[in-house]
């Protein structure tokens, strides 16, 4: 960018559910586009943006941005007038190739909720020596996938080097308890993934890797998440989790970007703890089964839970490690709203303000949430946005 631009964020998608929370959040903790933070909303409908802006009791004068996916002058207009475009206008696989090459081109950076890793390749291969070039931060899933978790054992491994003055070379993470419902770009990003499988099997081994965001590294065979078992570490029956997948992805992508801090033999899973005994067995074969995102009260992107229904949501996340002397630490991460919703909103509102105004020292390319900021993003969590990161032993 050869001027400073107008804004620090601009919000696309907040006529949406996720984005309106974002927006709301943004008037909440810091009020008025001209005081803490410089945002602006953006939509396809002015007359929508209107709408909710009065909804959520933005200030009149709040600025309005009329940008559609499928007018890339439009995109590209609004890449150029902020630092950084927060974008929950999802499948991405679907209306995000123009956002993400227009933030390259401008040397914006750019965040999201992204939990496609076909097509994250496909960013990372197309997009990161031109995003290193132009300046331009492009960090994917910066909701509840996967930043509790990314960030989680980036700070347990800080914890054990300080600790035991090395990494841990095996992570478990362990959903301990969760309360909220999964959203519904989440389970209409799934669909149109499973269409873009039909149309490129390639895509399966990208999907079923857990080192698919590293190119041209291939870390040591990974713990089976697929089956329930009994885990000894913590006397419990866990089972698959549904955001595993993109998850552990990002965890090694996080260890990739950073040169191996964890090591390049480092080995990471994560499952939900049911209980121990029979009825913990049988809990954890139930939720092998279960199919997430099936059922009629899967909501529609667009739809979402109520305000009491994501105030009384929660999560709490403990991750494991041990080193390969024997040496061990836990760490746990809790958020104070519904992970899928309202803990999410916050997150990715938070990682956006960190890029426009806490002077990342990183440069451009493809990121992780762990390795482009770090710490810097752990603080405003945990001082703004209800998460904590608290080491257990």
């Amino acid at each position: 960018m050869s001027e400073a631009p107008e804004f620090d964020v601009i919000i696309y998608g907040s006529t949406g559910y996720t984005g309106r929370l974002v927006a709301e959040y943004m008037v909440q903790q810091y009020g008025g586009a001209k005081n803490a933070a410089k945002w602006a909303m953006a939509g396809r409908s002015l007359e929508k943006l209107e709408e909710v802006r009065d909804l959520i009791g933005a200030p009149k004068d709040t600025p309005l941005v009329v940008a559609d996916s499928d007018d890339p002058a439009s995109i590209d207009m609004m890449a150029s007038r902020t630092k950084v475009v927060l974008t929950t206008v999802g499948p991405y696989q679907l209306y995000g190739d123009e956002v993400v090459a227009a933030c390259v081109k401008h040397g914006t950076h750019y965040v999201d909720l992204c939990g496609e890793p076909g097509w994250m390749r496909e960013m990372i291969d197309k997009h990161q020596a031109t995003a290193e070039e132009s300046g331009a931060q492009i960090c994917f899933s910066c909701g509840f996938d996967s930043i509790p978790f990314d960030l989680g054992v980036l700070m347990l491994q800080k914890h054990m080097q300080k600790n035991f003055g090395k990494p841990a070379s095996r992570i478990r993470g362990r959903v301990r308890a969760m309360e909220g419902a999964v959203s519904g770009g989440t389970a209409a990003s799934l669909g149109a993934t499973m269409k873009a499988l039909a149309k490129n099997p390639s895509l399966v081994k990208i999907l079923g890797s857990s080192f698919s965001l590293t190119p041209g590294f291939k870390g040591p065979d990974q713990p089976n998440m697929l089956i329930p078992k009994y885990d000894k570490t913590i006397d419990s029956w866990v089972a698959p989790f549904v955001m595993a997948p993109i998850n552990t992805k990002n965890v090694h992508r996080t260890n990739f970007l950073l040169d191996f801090p964890y090591g390049k033999d480092f080995k990471y899973d994560e499952m939900v703890v049911t209980s121990p005994g029979d009825l913990g067995k049988q809990a954890a074969e139930m939720m092998a089964k279960a199919n997430p995102f099936g059922g009629d009260d899967t909501p529609k992107p667009g739809e979402g839970p109520t305000k009491e229904q994501r105030e009384n949501g929660y999560y709490d996340v403990v991750f494991i490690g041990a080193t390969e002397d024997g040496e061990s630490a836990s760490l746990s991460v809790k958020g104070d709203k519904d992970p899928g919703y309202g803990s999410t909103s916050k997150m990715i509102a938070e990682s956006a303000l960190c890029l426009a105004q806490d002077k990342i020292s990183q440069g451009g390319g493809v990121w992780t949430a762990g390795a482009l900021m770090g710490e810097k993003l752990v603080k405003r969590l945990e001082d703004k946005a209800g998460l904590s990161f608290t080491p257990e032993n």
